[in-house]
């Protein structure tokens, strides 16, 4: 009778000890009593009925998921290898234990099939320059989709742009003509200015001619301070023209 009482005692301790479950801070336990949903629980100590309940543990904290490289065909018909790294968390633990069997494998299905629709929209030169804009794109669409799994999307990041080869040469002398481009652009557009403002001096000092004289006489001055022992210098008639009228006509010979 005492061999008995003691078996029934260690399996009724066992017991106890398999219904006592403790939940961190970050984790939810979605409860199932006879196979029917019955509530969340935790933090902390809970407790179930042996053989009559059941738990699903969830954790809430921000998972880190990896979106293998995708081959995609952007719009203008380019091949290339792009991955992704998707940043979320579950908010509902019922709808994330209930609504789909994997939340972790829903998502990351979910977030292939978004990051190749997305960007087989958009032309290559909009994955180099406005990732940005792709990013909260991609997010918003998976956010979207996996809301009835009670996940919230919370940021989605391209990480690598992959080209072939020949594509990063063509990308290569791209760029090189479009440097060749801008800087004879902009040695034009410095011809223009400087002879605009050529044009500007010119009709400057025609309209005061004292002001040629004095831009003569600055230029000799100039010309003075050469090594040179030899000078050989223009007299323009519009600057001894004066000289000339008050000293009268010269006679004919």
């Amino acid at each position: 009778m005492s061999y008995f009482l003691i078996v029934v005692i260690v399996l009724v301790a066992l017991l106890l000890i398999s219904s006592v479950r403790v939940l961190n801070e970050y984790e939810r336990a979605v409860m199932f009593t006879l196979g029917r949903f019955t509530g969340i629980r935790g933090p902390g100590l809970i407790l179930l009925w042996p053989l009559i309940q059941r738990m699903n543990k969830v954790d809430l904290r921000v998972i880190v998921l990896n979106v293998p490289k995708q081959d995609i065909i952007t719009h203008d018909n380019v091949s290339v290898k792009v991955n992704a790294v998707v940043y979320f968390r579950i908010v509902d633990p019922s709808k994330a234990i209930i609504q789909v069997a994997n939340a972790w494998d829903a998502t990351s299905q979910v977030a292939q099939t978004t990051l190749r629709s997305v960007l087989g929209q958009h032309e290559m030169d909009d994955l180099l320059s406005q990732r940005d804009k792709l990013n909260a794109d991609i997010q918003r669409i998976l956010d979207e989709s996996t809301e009835a799994w009670g996940i919230k999307v919370a940021n989605v990041e391209l990480k690598d742009v992959d080209l072939d080869e020949s594509m990063v040469r063509a990308m290569a002398r791209q760029a090189e003509a479009e440097r060749n481009r801008r800087a004879k652009v902009i040695n034009a557009e410095g011809e223009r200015q400087a002879a605009q403002t050529l044009v500007e001096a010119a009709q400057a000092l025609a309209q005061q001619p004292s002001a040629m004289q004095l831009r003569y006489l600055q230029t000799l001055a100039d010309i003075s301070h050469d090594k040179s022992q030899l000078i050989i210098f223009p007299l323009p008639l519009d600057l001894i023209g004066p000289l000339l009228n008050r000293g009268g006509t010269p006679p004919r010979s």
